[in-house]
């Protein structure tokens, strides 16, 4: 057992310290789901697991709440994973390694998990505690939230009876959640033929690192730095002073992160080598001064690179770069509804060169309006097929309309102004949530999503703040206790 089962709650910090033993990338969720069913088994929980690998664990009504309707607890089990360049780590099978920094608790170079796994943590008490007072409890964990919401949308009939589902996949203490956005991925493919290295060129390796990244849809607004954006806006104002031949292009990881890092592989002429090297000098200072207030600790680098076999062909690298620099990556709307809410994003997640010499640029649009986000992904499609590739699009998910008048949501208003004295913000948020695919299968659900706070998610500087899962337990416990 680590440190962080000293911290209070401990019924909690004691299932997150476990979970965080057990392997759970996305679409690899294995391991996670053996775990979650001999914990059902070992505490004699009535449990069930649908085809997709969902599983939903009940216990009955604490003695005198019998006649209280059943609450749904929600939470996923995946977790993003990604790791800061210089750490050796293997995600399918290396534990977790959780420690205090603070006032939060972090991971050691690899994002920590607490998203959604303190979700889970809570859960998971809730069952434990003898000591809570409560309606019947079901508690869901769904797969593959983070990469396509397969559980969601795969979830087995019969599987939830519930007529209230708190959703703990929030990241923000004091807030209460009542709507998010839908979203759709775009995947534009080039088919690049390979030709022989121009002889008597400088090749040379461009880089950017250490940007902040973090979610595309909660961190689209704060002006973080895309890598991929700049490493291509620097090929773009290569090209126009020399003769570039492009070998590789590689930034990003996960379609719903943004970027943090990104490097190319180029040649110009052996003429032109110390004019490009100064260029980057004065580009890596404009970048720079651009980010200053939201990158501080932006790297970029040049340096020589080997002189390679190959290179893309013309035609496919000034369709790559072109299209690089001009899709749109960014808030594309605010709401007028919701005031200071995203309404319509969208994100350059990754660029990679395969084996098979096609190159692969994933985007992801979110909006919560439908029609904005059909229109934003038309308008990347747009960009990509004008510059030579194909492209389709995700089958995506829908939104969750907020619904300010539900019970629940009053329930939930009260307790956290008894607990803590003070009014929690409610709101909607531009990231996706579960919500709106549960709602297609059970439309009569009233839903309520909240959690601790968590910063940098996506992105190994994930933490999770001490104190408030402290509060996050004490308002699921109070709603448990008052709904009725």
């Amino acid at each position: 057992m680590s440190e962080i089962t000293k911290l209070k709650p401990n019924l909690v910090w004691e299932q997150f310290d476990a979970i965080t033993k057990v392997p759970r990338p996305s679409k690899r969720e294995g391991k996670i789901i053996e775990f979650l069913v001999e914990f059902a088994k070992k505490h004699n929980f009535e449990y069930k697991k649908d085809a997709t690998g969902n599983v939903v664990m009940r216990v009955p009504a604490t003695p005198g709440y019998e006649n209280r309707p059943t609450v749904i607890l929600q939470s996923h089990m995946d977790m993003v994973c990604e790791k800061n360049s210089d750490v050796e780590f293997d995600f399918d099978n290396d534990p977790i390694q959780p420690r205090i920094d603070g006032e939060w608790v972090k991971a050691c170079g690899t994002t920590l998990g607490a998203d959604d796994g303190i979700g889970m943590a809570a859960q998971m008490a809730v069952l434990l505690d003898p000591n809570l007072k409560h309606g019947p409890v079901e508690a869901l964990f769904t797969i593959d939230e983070e990469t396509g919401l397969t559980g969601a949308f795969g979830l087995g009939e019969g599987m939830l009876t519930g007529k209230y589902l708190l959703n703990l996949d929030s990241e923000d203490e004091g807030e209460l959640f009542i709507g998010c956005a839908g979203g759709v991925d775009t995947v534009a493919t080039f088919h690049a033929r390979k030709e022989q290295a121009p002889a008597g060129y400088a090749w040379m390796r461009v880089g950017v690192s250490d940007l902040l990244g973090g979610h595309s849809g909660d961190d689209i607004n704060k002006g973080h730095g895309n890598s991929n954006k700049i490493i291509a806006r620097f090929l773009w104002m290569v090209m126009q002073q020399s003769d570039l031949r492009l070998n590789n292009f590689a930034g990003g990881n996960l379609r719903n992160a943004i970027p943090r890092e990104a490097h190319a592989v180029f040649g110009v002429p052996a003429a032109d080598k110390e004019k490009i090297r100064k260029f980057f000098e004065q580009f890596a200072a404009d970048i720079k001064a651009e980010l200053q207030f939201t990158e501080p600790n932006i790297k970029m680098a040049i340096s020589e690179a080997e002189t390679p076999d190959e290179v893309i062909d013309t035609k496919t690298q000034k369709g790559l770069i072109y299209a690089l620099v001009g899709v749109t990556n960014a808030v594309v709307e605010m709401s007028f509804a919701v005031p200071g809410l995203v309404e319509t994003s969208t994100n350059l997640a990754s660029v990679k060169f395969m084996e098979d010499h096609s190159i692969v640029v994933t985007l992801s649009q979110r909006s919560s309006v439908e029609s904005s986000k059909d229109y934003v992904a038309q308008m990347v499609e747009s960009v990509f097929v004008l510059a030579g590739a194909e492209v389709v699009h995700s089958e995506g998910y829908p939104g969750w309309a907020p619904n300010p008048n539900s019970k629940l949501l009053e329930v939930a208003v009260k307790a956290y102004k008894d607990l803590f004295h003070t009014e929690p913000k409610v709101r909607a948020i531009h990231a996706g949530l579960e919500c709106g695919l549960f709602l297609v299968k059970y439309p009569h659900l009233e839903m309520v999503s909240f959690g601790p706070t968590l910063r940098g998610v996506h992105s190994p500087d994930e933490r999770l703040e001490i104190a408030t899962v402290q509060k996050f337990w004490d308002l699921m416990a109070e709603i448990l206790e008052k709904i009725d």
